[in-house]
């Protein structure tokens, strides 16, 4: 390897662990790191910003445009609180439909705006029920993580994945959602099994719940309607958006844009202003970085590596980008993780055809989004719940969690190997 090469490498693994440590802002030392990546030559400047993903970065603000507008409604609030209400107030079947809603919501929302909606609301029931609204906050967490896994858009690892391996909307269904749908199976049982002990109230704390009057959390009903119709619209477009032969990312921007339309009555500033830009320039940042590996063939040389390791042997490498990439997401943020490993796979790919390699991207995606459920700090979705928790005066600490997380992961990783085995070998 060159000086330069060297240079680049040492750079990259320690912003890698000032990321991973949150010591500094990750969004200040992703941005820093591609400043300096580009000013020592490491990439010039306009290679530096054709290697930043704009399918990834378009898809994430329009996808937050929509989601903040929607929110101003109440309608996920609405829904929560319906699904309590379906169950006659039983702490243990809210329990388990908060969680699927969650997963459910976290397939076509972001994990992390997810929670924020859903949390509050959850801490008010389980208040109410006069139990502890830890196991509401850790379970709705883990399930978010789950859900998101299922679809394109439901984590921006598999929007990366997507946009890197050309795979749309349908393909992450087909071929993620059974293995999703089983997991989440297994994970009622489980979670039914912790904590059905936690989840026994008086037949007065369940008429509190049955009290509640959801029809107060909506506003603005006309707007509601634009809502649910557009956000209906774009799913229906990523559903269609390979026949159509557009990127995921322009049906987002197209929704985003009418919403903004239909919403002209507000200050459109207020919508821009909630859009997580930290998360956006993260991105950036972290694209120019890695692309300044791929630039001076460090990513090659680890696929090679890689591929030697396991004798060329797919099937090996399939179940070692699943495990291995769990472990790594239950430590650090999947999102660098999964930046640094797609030129690999793509190197892969381009070696051993891209259908042949199609096994590696579902074991990577599998491996880097399940694997964040292992611990506290393994996914954004699992700090901010931790967060809302701690600032209602519930705190949750990190054995707390990761005594939960850790089993259900073990457990998912397992299923995920198990399927992408029988399905693909």
């Amino acid at each position: 390897m060159t000086l330069l090469a060297w240079i680049a490498l040492v750079l990259f693994l320690v912003i890698f662990i000032i990321i991973s440590t949150e010591k500094i802002n990750k969004t200040i030392i992703a941005v820093l790191g591609g400043a300096i990546f580009v000013a020592l030559g490491i990439i010039d400047q306009e290679a530096a910003f054709q290697g930043i993903d704009w399918n990834v970065i378009f898809l994430l603000v329009s996808m937050m445009v929509i989601v903040n507008i929607t929110k101003t409604t109440g309608l996920f609030q609405y829904v929560a609180i319906k699904t309590a209400k379906a169950v006659q107030g039983n702490p243990l079947k809210i329990l388990v439909l908060l969680s699927l809603l969650t997963a459910v919501f976290s397939a076509f929302l972001d994990n992390v705006t997810t929670v924020l909606i859903l949390s509050p609301v959850t801490i008010l029931i389980a208040v109410e029920l006069g139990i502890s609204p830890a196991p509401f906050i850790i379970c709705m967490a883990l399930a978010s993580n789950i859900g998101g896994t299922a679809t394109l858009i439901g984590d921006p690892p598999n929007i990366m994945v997507g946009s890197a391996a050309n795979l749309d909307f349908i393909d992450f269904l087909v071929s993620l959602g059974p293995i999703i749908l089983i997991i989440l199976a297994v994970f009622t049982g489980i979670i039914i099994l912790l904590f059905r002990k936690q989840m026994v109230v008086s037949n007065e704390r369940k008429a509190r719940i049955m009290d509640f009057d959801e029809s107060k959390s909506l506003e603005n009903k006309p707007l509601l309607i634009k809502c649910v119709l557009v956000l209906t619209m774009v799913i229906i477009g990523f559903l269609i958006h390979g026949t159509l032969n557009l990127e995921a990312s322009t049906i987002a921007m197209f929704g985003a844009a009418l919403l903004l339309l239909l919403s002209r009555k507000r200050e459109i500033d207020e919508f821009f202003r909630d859009i997580e830009w930290g998360t956006i320039f993260f991105f950036i940042g972290l694209f120019i970085l890695v692309d300044g590996l791929v630039a001076l063939g460090l990513i090659k040389q680890c696929a090679n590596f890689l591929m030697h390791l396991t004798r060329g042997n797919l099937r090996v490498t399939s179940i070692l980008l699943i495990w291995v990439s769990g472990v790594f997401s239950a430590l650090v943020d999947n999102i660098p993780y999964m930046a640094t490993m797609i030129p690999m796979v793509e190197d892969i790919s381009a070696s051993v055809g891209a259908d042949a390699a199609l096994p590696l991207w579902w074991s990577l995606t599998l491996g880097a989004c399940l694997g964040g459920n292992a611990t506290l700090v393994g996914a954004s979705a699992n700090v901010v719940s931790a967060g809302i928790a701690t600032k209602n005066g519930y705190p949750i600490s990190f054995m707390d969690f990761t005594k939960y997380g850790l089993l259900i992961t073990l457990v998912n990783l397992a299923l995920s190997t198990g399927y992408v085995l029988i399905r693909y070998f």
